[in-house]
């Protein structure tokens, strides 16, 4: 009996930014190396329903697209099936031409069919050549008279390794209506849900998701597949966390996929993934792609590494994202064949296999930031690989418009990052971590951002305090964090229209794109000699903090032109309104002092702690002391 590996779908919203990932009807031009669009032969008014659309006559419409293609090269790396089939079902006259690329984009021919009147063609396609990556994808022609797509299927004869169900754990703090759309889309994927054994909804907010509009009708069509389960705010890793217990629990389960709250899916990226993980040869974990959810063409994370020295997260190819698919799609894209290796994927939409909960524990009580990341190198650790599936995306809003590293979440980024790097850096003393910490602060010190620094500190004295203070502090440090903003008038964001804040000498404009103008190498050293010296020297003189000297928008205002002023207005990150920064030499000093403390401090005892936090992480990660945090939080 065929399995289906995936189908040829379309989109569920009649949405025409959605068109370049799901078919690519345009012809193409290269100008100055970059791919140019010249022609667009399709519209949304051609897509029939979700997994039909017609060809108009004499067009071509090719299926080489985000959503569409076949990873090839994944399914030969990471599972046994060396041969899929391709059925295309189609109504009228043409040509169905299929595909393959290697790894480097080259496009081949790989067979051809004329198909007229009611037909089924299916091609018979080998994946054994496709180990440093690749695709498959066809293409449909209309001959004189439109022709119709009814149905593409990629499946295989061949038996999965492992045929348990997922449940799906969604962790949310208000944010009711996007769980309301999620449910009501996953009530909707049939063939989603045959697949799916429970629905775990972990509400953690004060607006409930069982009171929104909608909520009635989209708990009914998943009926006891749904659970909602209320419990207090301990962030992702907590509502995570009482996810992958609730899974532990149900014998019907081999899988739990995690998704967020703030996110539009695409129900049939979350049925490749359970399939995905049935057949890898071992259990491994598979992630998701995240587009924007604001702009929805754009491809924001792929394959995530960590790299090793200074332990920090990035995508592979960080300098090529996002990347546009308006601009350039699936063949005009040769960086997107590639097969690529992720040490880690983002907990947007991550399945794990139960043997790897039951292997390494659940996740770390980090509320936020780096329990995925650190999951995925423990689950590395003991055999589970992480794969970041082409194919498999949701939309999720994007880190544009925000800037969490000067707001509350600063304690998170900070503590977590080096609790991480204490459990896994192989470096010695974490490599490049404590230095490179070190010079966030002073790059926020000197761009007068005294709240987040405050804050790192904070996550300094609780690193260097051990372990214990995970689980103490796991439902108090996000709340106590923002309390602390009430003392730093630079976290205020100026809205009110009555008041319109301008400073003496007006917005200070930069060219578009790269900037050019950071000090490096002698320059860089003269630069931060002279500023630490200038702001431990002298704070904000009365005209100063009496009204801001300039204005900065938010992409302008860098670590190396904020300190040359005494105060500054500076753009709030998603363009609400204006934060006002003044220079205090006070807090400079203290802060600073404390800073070299503290760091010195992480580096003289990291061998000690090293040992502590990897002698507690048992304890740390274990369902059974989860259970006891939830039983007392209850």
């Amino acid at each position: 009996m065929p399995h289906v590996l995936q189908n040829v779908v379309f989109p569920l919203d009649r949405d025409p930014d959605l068109i370049p990932l799901y078919f690519d009807a345009d012809t193409w031009s290269v100008i100055d190396d970059e791919a140019v669009r010249v022609t667009e032969h399709a519209r949304l008014g051609d897509i029939l329903d979700r997994g039909s659309m017609r060809v108009k006559s004499g067009r071509r419409v090719s299926f080489a697209s985000y959503f569409n293609a076949f990873p090839a090269s994944y399914w030969q790396h990471w599972t046994s099936v060396r041969s899929v089939r391709l059925t295309v079902r189609t109504a009228g006259s043409g040509t169905v031409l299929v595909y393959r690329s290697n790894g480097s984009g080259v496009s081949q021919r790989v067979d051809t069919r004329e198909v007229s009147g009611s037909a089924e063609s299916t091609f018979d396609l080998p994946l054994t050549q496709f180990s440093d990556g690749g695709w498959i994808w066809f293409d449909l022609v209309a001959d004189e008279s439109p022709i119709t797509l009814e149905s593409g299927t990629w499946t295989t004869e061949h038996e999965p390794a492992r045929s348990g169900k997922a449940s799906l754990g969604i962790t949310t703090f208000n944010k009711p209506s996007y769980c309301v759309d999620t449910l009501a889309a996953l009530g909707q994927a049939r063939e989603l849900l045959d697949l799916i054994d429970r629905v775990f909804l972990v509400d953690q907010g004060t607006r409930k998701v069982s009171d929104e509009p909608g909520f009635a009708e989209a708990a009914a069509a998943l009926g006891e597949q749904l659970a909602v389960i209320e419990q207090p705010n301990l962030g992702g890793s907590g509502g995570f966390s009482r996810a992958m217990l609730e899974t532990l629990d149900r014998p019907e389960s081999d899988f739990v996929q995690l998704l967020d709250d703030d996110v539009r899916i695409e129900p049939e990226s979350i049925r490749r993934s359970i399939v995905f993980g049935r057949y890898a040869t071992t259990p491994m974990l598979v992630g998701a792609h995240m587009f924007d959810l604001l702009d929805r063409p754009r491809l924001h994370a792929w394959a995530e590494v960590v790299d090793e020295a200074p332990f920090m997260w990035r995508n592979l190819f960080q300098e090529r994202m996002p990347h546009d698919f308006r601009r350039a799609n699936l063949r005009q894209s040769p960086l997107l064949h590639m097969r690529m290796d992720a040490d880690y994927n983002g907990w947007w939409m991550c399945l794990i296999p139960v043997a790897a909960l039951r292997a390494v524990g659940l996740s770390l009580p980090a509320f936020i930031k780096w329990d995925d990341a650190e999951f995925c190198l423990r689950a590395r650790e003991a055999g589970f690989a992480t794969v970041s599936l082409p194919g498999v995306a949701l939309w999720h809003v994007s880190w544009v418009g925000k800037d969490d590293s000067i707001d509350w979440q600063a304690y998170f980024h900070a503590r977590n990052r080096i609790v991480a790097g204490l459990l896994h850096s192989r470096a010695p003393r974490g490599g490049t971590l404590i230095r490179h910490s070190r010079r966030v602060d002073l790059k926020h010190l000197m761009m007068m951002q005294y709240y987040p620094v405050e804050l790192r500190l904070r996550a300094l004295r609780d690193v260097l305090s051990g372990p214990a203070h995970m689980w103490r502090t796991l439902p108090t440090a996000m709340p106590e964090a923002r309390e602390i903003a009430a003392r730093y008038p630079e976290t205020v964001v100026h809205t009110d229209p009555e008041t319109v804040l301008h400073s003496r000498r007006g917005r200070q404009v930069f060219p578009p794109g790269e900037p050019t103008d950071m000090p490096r190498g002698m320059r860089l050293r003269l630069f931060t000699a002279r500023t630490l010296l200038s702001h431990f020297l002298r704070g904000a003189d009365a005209e100063a903090a009496a009204r801001p000297e300039v204005e900065f928008g938010k992409g302008d205002a860098l670590w190396w032109r904020l300190p040359h002023f005494g105060s500054a207005l500076v753009s709030a990150a998603d363009g609400s309104g204006k934060n006002i920064y003044i220079r205090d030499r006070s807090r400079f000093r203290s802060m600073l002092a404390e800073s070299v403390r503290l760091h010195r401090r992480l580096q003289r005892e990291w061998p000690r702690l090293a040992r502590q936090y990897r002698d507690a992480l048992p304890d740390l990660v274990a369902a059974e002391s989860w259970r006891r945090i939830l039983k007392d939080d209850k």
